[in-house]
């Protein structure tokens, strides 16, 4: 009897598990739509709005649902679109991610720890002068125009707030992770780490040389003290946001950056997030968004949200992927998004990057040294960071030309080094401004 009656009590609290089980999704509605109803008949719970006027978005939570139970609800009055909140992955931290970080690559400028001034702030020599900015030819390209304008909105795991390259530049940004005012990456991390990384900041430059690889697209460059006591306690994505930054403001250094919290330290967002942060980052003013994130399946309410930020004039940038792939990777291959693909220093296409459907320019994308947490730099592989190559170029040509479209803007980004391989021009910044400067 006593067996009977636990088997019993297990199974009441399976069902009552199952029962409770939800699973999020995104709806989408116009103002004819009656939310309250929906929420009733479907039993939903509201999580988060978002949107206005004619265009309202959703985060609903709903025991699962079948494949007839979403199309009904896609075929009801006022509703634009229904789908799952799908977890997206930045594009080194996917699973699929064909990029791999190799010591044996890296050349002594990486190494390089003499400091100059770029722009008022004290940076490493091997930030602003390496193999990546010679390729892109940025100080020649300085001689042509000065160092950028407008705001470009970064949506990613985050900004170290008070690096010191960066600090002058970057504006109040979201967390959209915890639903607050700020984006700083420290956020994710335990206190007793956020602690090992803020004693690099008051550390000398010069002692900055140890290679340490975090994951298969990084290579931090950090003291040895932090080497040592770090052993591998780093989610892996972490710094992902500053090393985008870093690169946005190496080619546009007085351009704004409007950093955008959408992804956790681990690589992940939830879809509704970016969702957000995209339409926020139009809303806020931002000339220019740049996203390093990839995925294979097309979303609807992301394309609708893409559309949303290009009608209000924002040029879009992503990454074409890692994968090695020619099929279609999301937004890079969305028509109104300029998908950005990773060459070698070579002029090769990089073996990891995505081309042909995803990528409709390219950047350098290999070793390249970069901003890292708590004054620190890294040396970065992956179309993560050649897309805000791309991305600071265009705060350049937007100085030149603040009325360009994002097809004007491919047609000044094919004035570049011809690669083809499936992925047109290489970036050369003296190149596209002189064919920007000639369209003015």
């Amino acid at each position: 009897m006593l067996k009977r009656t636990c088997i019993a009590a297990l199974l009441a609290v399976c069902s009552s598990a199952a029962a409770f089980a939800q699973t999020a999704y995104i709806l989408e509605l116009n103002t004819s739509a009656n939310v309250n109803a929906l929420a009733s008949e479907y039993q939903f719970t509201i999580l988060k709005t978002w949107g206005s006027g004619s265009d309202l978005g959703y985060k609903v939570s709903a025991p699962p649902l079948s494949a007839a139970q979403i199309a009904s609800i896609k075929a009801q009055p006022g509703v634009l679109d229904f789908e799952v909140d799908a977890t997206v992955d930045n594009t080194e931290s996917n699973p699929t991610s064909q990029a791999a970080a190799a010591l044996q690559a890296l050349g002594p400028y990486a190494f390089d720890s003499s400091t100059i001034n770029y722009y008022g702030a004290s940076v490493r020599n091997g930030y602003v002068n390496q193999p990546a900015t010679q390729l892109i030819e940025l100080s020649a390209a300085r001689l042509l125009t000065s160092a950028g304008s407008g705001t470009v909105a970064i949506i990613d795991t985050g900004v170290d707030l008070t690096h010191p390259a960066l600090a002058s530049v970057l504006i109040p940004g979201y967390d959209f992770t915890r639903d607050q005012p700020g984006a700083s990456e420290f956020n994710d991390l335990s206190q007793s780490t956020v602690a090992i990384l803020d004693q690099s900041t008051v550390a000398i430059l010069d002692y900055k040389n140890w290679p340490v690889v975090l994951n298969q697209s990084t290579v931090a460059i950090l003291d040895q003290s932090t080497v040592a006591i770090l052993d591998g306690s780093l989610p892996k994505s972490f710094g992902h946001g500053t090393m985008v930054a870093g690169l946005v403001h190496l080619v546009a250094p007085t351009a704004r950056i409007l950093p955008l919290k959408a992804f956790h330290a681990d690589g992940t967002a939830n879809l509704s997030d970016i969702i957000r942060a995209i339409r926020y980052a139009a809303d806020s003013g931002a000339n220019i968004l740049t996203m390093s994130f990839s995925f294979s399946t097309l979303s609807p309410d992301l394309q609708a949200a893409i559309q949303y930020a290009t009608g209000k004039g924002v040029i879009c940038v992503a990454s074409a992927g890692n994968n090695g792939s020619e099929r279609p990777y999301y937004p890079a291959a969305l028509e109104q998004v300029i998908g950005v693909g990773s060459t070698n220093f070579s002029d090769q296409r990089s073996m990891f990057s995505n081309y042909d459907n995803s990528a409709v320019t390219a950047a350098p994308g290999e070793a390249i040294v970069t901003t890292y947490p708590g004054n620190n730099y890294a040396a970065v592989w992956g179309t993560s960071f050649s897309a805000p190559l791309v991305a600071g170029a265009i705060a350049l040509y937007e100085q030149v030309n603040p009325r360009l479209k994002v097809d004007e803007m491919e047609d000044l980004l094919s004035a570049g080094v011809a690669i083809h391989q499936g992925m047109g021009t290489r970036l050369d910044l003296v190149k596209t401004l002189t064919f920007c400067m000639q369209k003015h």
